[in-house]
C-alpha cells in the first residue's frame, strides 16, 4: 500500500480510537515502561515520541529526564494529539514541544539523546520516517522500538491475538515478522528480545557514534 494511503488508513484508525486509547494500552504499560527503561535516559536529556498518540509515555518520561530535560511529541492524527495536549495542560509540564505531523515529514527542532517507537508498526515500516527520526538524533543516543509481531507458527493463539490487534491498529501487516528490521538498518547494537509468548517484541539499538 503506498505510503499516503497508508498515513490515510491511520488517521481513520486513530481519529476512531482516540476517546478509547488509554484504555486500550493499559495492559501493555509494563512493556511501555521495559521500553523507557531502554532508553537509558539521564536528568536533562531530550527524547522523541514518535507517535506520540494521547501522551502516555510522557509521565514515564519526565521522571527520567526531569524538569529541564525535553520532550518532543510527534503526532500525525489531530484527535490524539488534543488529549496529549490536554494531558501536558493538566500536568502543567513546560518541557513538551508537541508536532502534529507525519514522522517522515516532522521538523524537529532539536537534537535528541533518544527516541521511542511504541507500538507504531506503521511508523516502523516507513523508510523515511525512520531517516528523519535518526538524523535528529546525536551520536550514541539509544533508539527503542516496542510493539506486535507473529510470534512463532506454532503459536496458533498467540498469533490469533496479533492478527486482532493488528486489523485493529495498523495499516498493513507487511513486515509483522520484523517490524524492527529497518530500524535495525540504521542504527548499531540491535538487541530485540520478546515477551507475552512471542507477540510483542522491544528492540533497542544505538546511533552510530
Amino acid at each position: 500500500m503506498p505510503h499516503t494511503q497508508t498515513r490515510q488508513k491511520a488517521l481513520r484508525q486513530y481519529r476512531l480510537r482516540a476517546h478509547v486509547y488509554d484504555h486500550e494500552l493499559a495492559a501493555f504499560e509494563p512493556i511501555r515502561q521495559r521500553a523507557i527503561a531502554r532508553l537509558k535516559l539521564q536528568a536533562r536529556d531530550t527524547v522523541l515520541d514518535v507517535g506520540c498518540g494521547t501522551g502516555l509515555s510522557f509521565e514515564h518520561l519526565q521522571r527520567a529526564i526531569g524538569a529541564h530535560g525535553h520532550i518532543v511529541g510527534i503526532e500525525q492524527c489531530p484527535e490524539m494529539l488534543d488529549r496529549a495536549r490536554a494531558r501536558v495542560a493538566q500536568q502543567r509540564w513546560r518541557n513538551v514541544t508537541l508536532l502534529n505531523t507525519p514522522a517522515e515529514a516532522a521538523v524537529i527542532p532539536v537534537q535528541a539523546n533518544a527516541a521511542l517507537f511504541h507500538f507504531t508498526h506503521d511508523i516502523l515500516r516507513h523508510p523515511g520516517a525512520i531517516r528523519n527520526v535518526v538524523g535528529s538524533l546525536k551520536p550514541g543516543a539509544h533508539v527503542v522500538a516496542a510493539g506486535l509481531q507473529w510470534a512463532a507458527p506454532w503459536a496458533w493463539a498467540t498469533n490469533c491475538f496479533v492478527l486482532m490487534a493488528a486489523t485493529h491498529s495498523v495499516s498493513s501487516l507487511e513486515g509483522l515478522g520484523q517490524p524492527w528490521s529497518r530500524l535495525a538498518e540504521q542504527v548499531e547494537e540491535m538487541e530485540v528480545s520478546t515477551t507475552l509468548m512471542g507477540g510483542v517484541y522491544i528492540a533497542s539499538g544505538v546511533v552510530a557514534r
